[in-house]
């Protein structure tokens, strides 16, 4: 585990040149945004989701949960001793989570992204991990930046996937784009033609190896039927030619740039189909304290069903 050095910070000086658009002052500095996101509260939001599995659309729901909190550089972990000689930085933490029913049984998918709020001095996400459960097997992926790029450890019950561990060049990373939308204001959004490495759950709903694509990615206000509603939405995509996979995000252009929903296409066995979430809800929420039968209310007010 000696690659989790501090010596990551020196890294980021120099990495991430998929950012270099970044102005001088960031989201990050603006009151408004110390005073939604530093109030011990997180944002939980619950969507509508149709996901595209088996050349099928499934029914389902997921949950966006964004936070702030301490982060060590060093362990790439949630601060939780007095070590004097940790480096704490503060992410934007997203817990992303999909669940949904083909047939007889379910998906349970979840994706963590650690992303830093000073993005001018840490441009780039520091870890993604993710899991996936269903009834055939379960399989987990985990990248850390290190050396300027991710180091991938993988486990997985299907052959092909059994174990993975290797090193991959940086690029933009799929999971970390909602977090950069909730971050930078919508004109410093990553734009062009750059390499990206897809998001952790479309790899293994598809099951990709880990390795980055060149994308095609857009800027413009949203134009669409009332699908997605909101004030000032924006609509941000990006073209996978190589793999023939879109992915749409709508969100709204006025702070805090609240994520009203996706759209994601790609092949599904032998059919090309959509997948989509709809905002339903958004609460804030200090979920860490609520953990008892009766804050079940909560969930009601996020009008889950699963």
């Amino acid at each position: 585990m000696r690659y989790y050095s501090i010596v990551i910070c020196l890294l980021f000086l120099t990495s991430c040149n998929n950012n270099s658009n970044l102005s001088k002052k960031q989201l990050s500095d603006n009151q408004d945004f110390r005073d939604y996101w530093y109030t011990n509260k997180a944002e939980i939001s619950s969507y509508d989701l149709q996901q595209a599995q088996y050349g099928k659309l499934n029914k389902g729901e997921a949950v966006m949960v964004f936070v702030t909190e301490g982060f060590r550089l060093d362990k790439q972990v949630k601060p939780e001793s007095n070590d004097a000689n940790q480096k704490v930085i503060t992410v934007m933490k997203l817990n992303f989570i999909k669940k949904f029913i083909t047939g007889i049984y379910d998906y349970s998918m979840y994706t963590s992204t650690f992303t830093p709020v000073q993005t001018n001095t840490f441009p780039t996400t520091l870890k993604v991990t993710n899991t996936n459960q269903e009834w055939c097997g379960q399989s987990f992926l985990q990248l850390n930046y290190h050396q300027n790029g991710y180091q991938v450890l993988g486990k997985s019950y299907f052959e092909d996937e059994v174990s993975e561990e290797t090193h991959i060049d940086n690029a933009l990373l799929e999971d970390e784009l909602w977090s950069k939308i909730r971050l930078l204001p919508s004109e410093q959004l990553p734009i062009g033609n750059l390499s990206m490495i897809p998001s952790m759950t479309s790899l293994r709903l598809r099951h990709k190896k880990v390795q980055a694509e060149f994308v095609k990615i857009t800027l413009d206000t949203y134009k669409g039927d009332s699908t997605f509603r909101g004030e000032k939405l924006m609509d941000y995509k990006i073209k996978f030619p190589e793999s023939q996979r879109d992915l749409r995000i709508i969100f709204e252009n006025d702070f805090p740039h609240k994520i009203v929903g996706w759209e994601e296409t790609y092949l599904s066995k032998k059919s090309v189909l959509t997948s989509r979430g709809i905002l339903k809800a958004t609460i804030q929420n200090p979920y860490w304290k609520k953990n008892t039968p009766i804050d079940t209310v909560y969930r009601k007010l996020l009008k889950l069903k699963y």
